[in-house]
């Protein structure tokens, strides 16, 4: 009976092999999981792409994988998930390799306590975070093209890691510190959220969950979800929004805005992105009607270029194409200047 079991252990271990076996010889050592809760609109809006959960050091990232060539790593931002890249990812994946995971705290990623001084959703624990993800898929360098959130977590990598992140896209975001040390009314009135999630937990958390579809359609979308935005994605949206643990995420990422986060940003005001630099912004958006954004970042940044795009803030989902003409472009153009 014991050979039996062990025969059928062996025969188990063998078949899930060769079902993974692909992802592992073509990524690296990814650990396999049961599939997330997203699973059908993965398979959906990524066809062809391979999901992946990934244990790093201190959590677990979960995400999608998929195309072909160099890599690019993509970001999201508050209150999305990766989800956010399903219409730019089939334009890119036919040049590039694309890895396309959820923050930590965001989507189906580990999501653990804020730690001391809310270090643990720090912007320097988040990019290590994705820094492992990369290294385990087996790329030691790449290109960032982040938004919102996720792409002050790509700024704080670029100063952390220059020698891993070789280009960098940032949407829609000035500095955090130069946000904080620059507050106006202006600002406050646009942003007042920033000051609303820093709150002590749990007044916060509490509030959005049992409001989640008033805040999420009101607060974020401006009374009505963007016909750039299918229901199904905004419905998983709302099903995030809706759990208290990602609030509370989403919350400590914020509160580390306003506490640690500053405290590195303030420790390497001297220092400088060293890649190629594109920011993109939108016309429609606040960051275009209270600053200059260009010439805020060419003062953070050694190469630094940018435009402001026709639309609002969530310029993945509603331009898509005009977003990925000026990633190509920036990528193409950065490959002959560096090259």
């Amino acid at each position: 009976m014991r050979q039996k079991e062990n025969y059928r252990r062996s025969f188990l271990l063998k078949t899930t092999s060769l079902l993974f076996g692909g992802l592992f010889l073509k990524f690296g050592t990814v650990q396999a999981t049961q599939y997330p809760a997203n699973s059908d609109l993965d398979k959906k809006y990524f066809p062809g792409f391979k999901r992946i959960a990934i244990k790093t050091s201190e959590t677990n990232i979960s995400g999608v994988v998929g195309g072909t060539g160099s890599p690019i790593l993509l970001l999201h931002g508050f209150p999305e998930t990766h989800l956010i890249w399903h219409k730019i990812a089939p334009l890119l994946s036919s040049h590039y390799t694309l890895v396309i995971p959820n923050l930590r705290g965001y989507g189906n990623s580990g999501k653990p306590d804020g730690g001391h001084n809310h270090n643990n959703y720090s912007k320097r624990v988040m990019a290590k975070d994705q820094v492992e993800v990369m290294k385990q898929l087996g790329f030691k360098s790449f290109t960032v093209v982040a938004h919102d959130r996720g792409a002050r977590v790509a700024h704080r990598m670029a100063l952390d890691y220059p020698t891993e992140v070789e280009k960098l896209v940032l949407m829609d975001i000035v500095p955090t510190y130069y946000l904080y040390t620059n507050t106006t009314k202006e600002f406050a009135s646009a942003y007042w959220h920033w000051f609303f999630l820093i709150q002590d937990a749990p007044i916060p958390e509490n509030l959005l969950q049992k409001n989640a579809v008033f805040f999420l359609k009101q607060w974020a979308f401006n009374g009505k979800v963007p016909a750039s935005i299918p229901k199904d994605i905004f419905n998983q949206y709302l099903h995030h929004f809706s759990d208290y643990k990602t609030l509370h995420a989403m919350c400590e990422d914020y509160r580390a805005g306003a506490t640690i986060d500053l405290e590195h940003d303030r420790n390497d005001l001297e220092t400088k992105i060293q890649c190629p630099l594109l920011v993109l912004w939108g016309t429609q958006g606040a960051m275009n009607s209270l600053y200059n954004v260009l010439a805020i970042w060419k003062e953070r940044g050694l190469n630094v270029t940018g435009k402001a795009l026709p639309f609002g803030h969530y310029m993945p989902e509603e331009l898509p194409e005009q977003v990925y003409q000026e990633v190509i472009s920036f990528l193409n153009s950065s490959l002959i200047l560096s090259g």
